[in-house]
């Protein structure tokens, strides 16, 4: 096997932002939201915290690569939040806010067959009462600075007892999302968070999906997305797992590909929810395919056959060109120089650029640009 090109050759340029094609299906409508049941209750900080302590609220560390976390462990819908980003001056003014009895926005939790909840909304706000209360952030001691005068200087340990009544008595409203486990209901907190989900720091529809059906599927799309062949493919890992995505639309391509309808999103999602387990699917097959599909690009037209435009990956010529040699892949051993002939079809095909460069979720586009991938590598 050739031994891919460094990936620091070949790094995307990312931006933090949403993509054009991210940001369409953000705004995608779903033809059929689902309803869900849900609670309003109150819970005063002294009991957030020691319920955080005892693990009766879970905030999982989004987008962690690692598995078997303790916490990951007892969470259902695992990966809802990104790693903790407030800024100190944040944290310091949210306590100061609590002290001074100002209004403060509720949290939104997600009810667990346990009877444990999940944390949909509000971990920034929960984390800073736990390391306010615990006395410690960023391992150095937790005391008040962005604040007035006096409140400077001041932690956990030093604060009077009406101060410490005036933060532990305050109750902060908390909604209560109560899925049944079926489809339909994660589907409906979906939508919920989606909807919740309109901050400087935007998850895009991919980043939700993985938490809501966190599973055997997560994780094996984890493993492919860390796999030599991929990474020497795609190249440095992208903003928002946008390079998983890419293979999870491949894969569901390849598995179910007569069932696509818009949105994208809903596609995913149900494709998510059908093999969470990985149910009904060869695995082994697929990833074996998979990866070779991958070496093949990387051993044959190269790494820039998928970057027309510069040094970004196109994410719908890759997952077509991936889906067609998975394809033909299905039928023969394809070797380097079938590869490098299939994609100079593929390329010079008048069609392409209309359903790799605009409205690329399209069903009509979908279908076409894999209608040309499938016969340029089966030539």
């Amino acid at each position: 096997m050739t031994t891919p090109e460094p990936a620091a050759a070949v790094e995307p340029v990312e931006s933090s932002e949403l993509s054009a094609e991210e940001t369409a299906e953000e705004l995608a409508v779903d033809p059929d939201p689902g309803k869900i049941a849900y609670t309003t209750t109150d819970f005063d900080v002294d009991g957030l915290v020691r319920r955080l302590g005892r693990k009766d609220i879970l905030i999982p560390t989004f987008g962690d690569e690692e598995s078997g976390d303790e916490v990951d462990q007892l969470i259902e819908t695992a990966r809802f939040q990104r790693p903790f980003v407030w800024t100190r001056a944040q944290m310091d003014r949210f306590i100061e806010s609590l002290l001074l009895g100002y209004p403060i926005p509720g949290i939104f939790l997600v009810q667990q067959t346990d009877r444990s909840y999940l944390v949909l909304d509000g971990q920034q706000r929960l984390r800073t009462l736990a390391a306010f209360i615990d006395g410690m952030v960023n391992k150095k001691e937790f005391s008040l600075q962005y604040v007035a005068d006096r409140f400077k200087g001041l932690t956990y340990k030093s604060m009077n007892p009406e101060q410490r009544r005036m933060l532990e008595n305050t109750f902060i409203q908390a909604t209560i999302v109560q899925p049944d486990g079926s489809v339909a209901s994660l589907d409906a907190v979906y939508q919920v968070f989606e909807r919740l989900n309109a901050g400087g720091t935007q998850l895009t529809p991919h980043e939700i999906r993985i938490a809501l059906y966190a599973g055997e599927l997560v994780e094996w799309l984890t493993k492919l997305n860390a796999s030599e062949e991929w990474r020497g493919l795609y190249g440095a890992r992208p903003r928002h797992l946008r390079d998983q995505e890419l293979i999870l639309r491949v894969i569901a391509l390849v598995v179910a590909p007569g069932t696509y309808k818009r949105p994208l999103k809903k596609f995913l999602n149900d494709f998510m929810a059908a093999h969470r387990h990985l149910e009904d699917l060869d695995c082994s097959d697929l990833e074996g395919r998979f990866k070779r599909a991958a070496q093949l690009v990387v051993d044959g037209p190269g790494v820039q056959s998928i970057r027309p435009s510069g040094t970004a990956v196109n994410a719908a010529l890759t997952e077509a060109a991936i889906v067609g040699l998975m394809r033909a892949l299905e039928a023969r051993e394809v070797v380097p120089e079938e590869a490098v002939k299939g994609m100079a079809i593929l390329l010079a095909d008048t069609e392409l650029p209309g359903v790799i460069e605009r409205a690329t979720a399209d069903e009509d586009s979908v279908r076409k640009r894999i209608a040309l991938a499938t016969r340029a590598f089966a030539r």
